[in-house]
């Protein structure tokens, strides 16, 4: 056997070692996943009613439903995502169009780094010392004023990537017919990133969908309906959180059905996030 021949034939059993090793590890934690979701399923499905969505969460020992926690956290949410959105398609385009090699720009990055990696507790606390502290009491708006920290980082990363994908060419050509850059950015840059920003939008809804450890420093919970931003509010995270740790089967079972309903929320954001990626890159 030649000395190519010898070599060719220790790279391909590298490469056929290497490809079953990840295909074990991949194999691996397909499995755990498959588990986790199974039992999701199965315990989370048993409980599923109408009831679920037109009742209150019960006190201790009594059947009820999840509608104050769905409502809160849909509330919070929505705030979130109103406040938060704006901030970061705007840090985002500034930092793509605008200052895209300037030092503030570098600085708002790594700023921005760091908040996507922070952990979700540490905004929490860092809220209840801005607002809940001061305000003497829990509400939902330290809640959403949380999420809406959380919200931030995605958006801005998303829009920056999504808009320097955006051939320039594309804005010489505005440009050339005499369009001020606020229009080529608008109706051009925009227009082609579109898909790519409302993708990072629905993957930081699915983000704080399922955060609990910020809201329990700044949102509490509530066992009652409550519309009222400057109270407490319940969540669903928070309800599953306090209902999984009790003693009472019929909380634990809401736990299940309530984590079966964020992990399904989750997941269709994130789909339907994929589908318009895969979408824009087909196009």
């Amino acid at each position: 056997m030649s000395k190519a021949s010898s070599l060719h034939a220790r790279r391909k059993l590298k490469n056929a070692v290497m490809m079953t090793l990840s295909v074990m590890a991949a194999g691996v934690g397909l499995a755990w996943l498959g588990l986790i979701l199974g039992a999701l399923v199965w315990k989370g499905a048993a409980g599923l009613s109408l009831s679920v969505f037109t009742e209150m969460t019960p006190p201790p020992g009594e059947a009820g439903g999840l509608l104050n926690a769905i409502a809160g956290s849909i509330i919070m949410t929505f705030i979130a995502m109103i406040v938060g959105t704006p901030i970061g398609v705007l840090a985002g385009t500034y930092m793509a169009e605008y200052g895209r090699y300037s030092r503030l720009s570098m600085v708002v990055r790594f700023i921005n780094d760091i908040l996507l990696s922070a952990p979700s507790i540490v905004i929490g606390l860092f809220v209840y010392e801005l607002m809940v502290r001061p305000m003497g009491h829990f509400s939902a708006l330290a809640g959403a004023a949380a999420l809406a920290m959380l919200v931030v980082p995605v958006v801005v990363r998303t829009t920056e990537d999504m808009l320097n994908l955006v051939p320039n060419t594309l804005r010489e050509a505005g440009t050339a017919i005499g369009a001020p850059r606020w229009i080529v950015i608008r109706s051009v840059a925009y227009r082609a990133a579109l898909s790519g920003i409302v993708t990072g939008i629905l993957l930081a809804v699915a983000r704080i969908s399922g955060e609990t450890a910020p809201l329990l420093f700044t949102a509490l919970n509530n066992q009652f309906w409550s519309s009222s931003l400057n109270t407490p509010m319940a969540s669903l995270p928070v309800t599953i959180f306090q209902f999984a740790l009790s003693p009472y089967e019929e909380w634990q079972q809401l736990a299940w059905t309530g984590a079966l309903l964020i992990t399904l929320t989750v997941l269709g954001l994130s789909i339907f996030a994929r589908s318009l990626t895969a979408r824009r890159e087909d196009r």
